[in-house]
């Protein structure tokens, strides 16, 4: 993580207490993004600085300038900014006319004050969790620069964690946010899919894609959701972990972690039972059925497929071979067998609701594993492979339509790790309570 990333919370008090200036922290991200402009495929650098401007000269004359006023956000590709091309991180698109107004997460964040600092580079199309992307390369990690960043907003987490921006904007649909997140050290949040309206964002899945965003701490997140929900109400106050109940699955969630992971993940769970938490490990057999919903692609294939056939036509050969095979098993997937997913998906929501309702969250590692090496991932079988088991543990919040979270749980020194929370549909303010008193308790172990 960068010197210059620091919780939004600071930022913006900084800024009311006029201790800093928007303009001036816009600068520094930009200088930073001179640096390696991997982490954005577009700069949005004089509409920043006007935004930045009018930001400062708002605050100076202490008039209203919203709650996220001068804070510098960068957006992932696949979201309209007005007078930019909406690429999805794709040269298929790289010539289409550029978007007349913004997706409503953007003008929400800019209504609230937010300085928009470019598009950010992703997985092509957003159809991956390692973030690689051969048309506009890949950001390195910030960890360790022969990693991946993980995906698909790769970008938007890259740009968070070397102080390109304050916080990034970033779709979530089988870990999108909180699988970069947890790759770069940072917090990712993953509402219920109907809190954040999908309008102006390229779709991937529409039945799992959901908006979310990467930020420094949980209280950060919380801030950046209550904006892009469109709530008017933003206060926000960590919950005591002392007597939450929180369930460990017994196997598929906790299943193939790499030693590294195994050891941060059994600290946390130490730390929490330690500050009074009661963690239970705890048999979910509905996770076993997930693999019904997955079979042929699932819903991401047969819904990419609906909306890419008519592209994957005039210009396949453009697309990035390992994004456009998965796109095309759609293809064979019938009205009748999306009906049945349809079908088998209300019913283990219903289950899986069931089966928490008693706990104040479900905790698993977000990935089983650090971030791969891009040199481990140059053959194709062990990308497919590498890419399932990176999707694997947060796809879960997707495919069962709960909101989730991802934290930093790894101690100093070691390779980024996220601890990951899960919670019942429409529950997203109480994950984020609960969250930021288990983030509390973690600040203890990893220092």
């Amino acid at each position: 993580m960068s010197d210059q990333t620091r919780p939004v919370e600071e930022t913006l008090a900084a800024l009311r207490r006029r201790e800093t200036r928007a303009g001036t922290l816009l600068e520094g991200c930009l200088e930073r993004v001179g640096d390696d402009a991997r982490a954005y495929t577009t700069v949005f650098t004089e509409t920043a600085r006007a935004q930045a401007a009018a930001c400062d000269c708002l605050l100076d004359a202490g008039l209203p300038a919203g709650t996220l006023a001068g804070l510098p956000v960068s957006v992932k590709a696949l979201f309209d900014v007005a007078g930019a091309v909406t690429h999805a991180g794709s040269r298929v698109l790289a010539d289409a006319v550029p978007a007349t107004a913004d997706a409503t997460a953007v003008a929400r964040l800019r209504a609230a004050g937010a300085v928009l600092t470019g598009h950010t580079n992703m997985t092509e199309f957003a159809y991956s969790g390692l973030g690689l992307n051969p048309h506009y390369e890949t950001p390195a990690n910030p960890a360790d620069p022969a990693r991946i960043p993980g995906g698909s907003s790769s970008g938007g987490a890259v740009s968070v964690a070397r102080g390109m921006a304050a916080a990034a904007l970033g779709s979530d649909t089988g870990g999108s946010v909180r699988i970069p997140a947890a790759f770069c050290g940072l917090t990712g949040f993953k509402p219920s899919q109907h809190r954040v309206p999908l309008t102006g964002a390229l779709p991937l899945s529409h039945s799992l894609d959901s908006v979310g965003p990467i930020a420094p701490r949980v209280a950060d997140c919380a801030l950046l959701d209550a904006v892009l929900a469109g709530e008017t109400e933003t206060a926000f106050t960590p919950e005591a972990v002392a007597g939450l109940r929180l369930a460990v699955p017994d196997r598929y969630l906790t299943a193939d972690m790499d030693a590294t992971v195994t050891a941060a993940f059994e600290r946390a769970v130490a730390a929490l039972e330690g500050a009074g938490a009661r963690v239970t490990t705890v048999a979910m057999p509905e996770l076993d059925e997930l693999g019904e919903l997955l079979a042929g692609g699932g819903f991401t294939a047969a819904e990419s497929y609906w909306f890419h056939r008519d592209l994957l036509a005039e210009a396949g050969d453009a697309y990035d071979p390992r994004v456009s095979s998965r796109i095309q098993r759609g293809a064979d997937i019938s009205a009748a067998d999306y009906l049945d997913l349809l079908t088998a998906r209300r019913r283990q929501v219903a289950h899986m609701d069931a089966r928490i309702a008693a706990f104040d969250a479900v905790l698993a590692p977000t990935v089983p594993v650090v971030p791969p090496r891009f040199d481990a991932l140059a053959d194709d079988d062990a990308y497919a492979r590498t890419n399932l088991l990176v999707l694997r543990n947060p796809t879960v919040g997707n495919l069962l339509d709960l909101c989730g979270i991802s934290l930093p749980c790894h101690a100093a020194g070691e390779l980024p790790v996220g601890l990951m929370l899960l919670g019942r549909n429409g529950d997203d303010r109480r994950l984020l309570a609960r969250a930021a008193g288990v983030e509390a308790v973690l600040d203890d172990v990893r220092r």
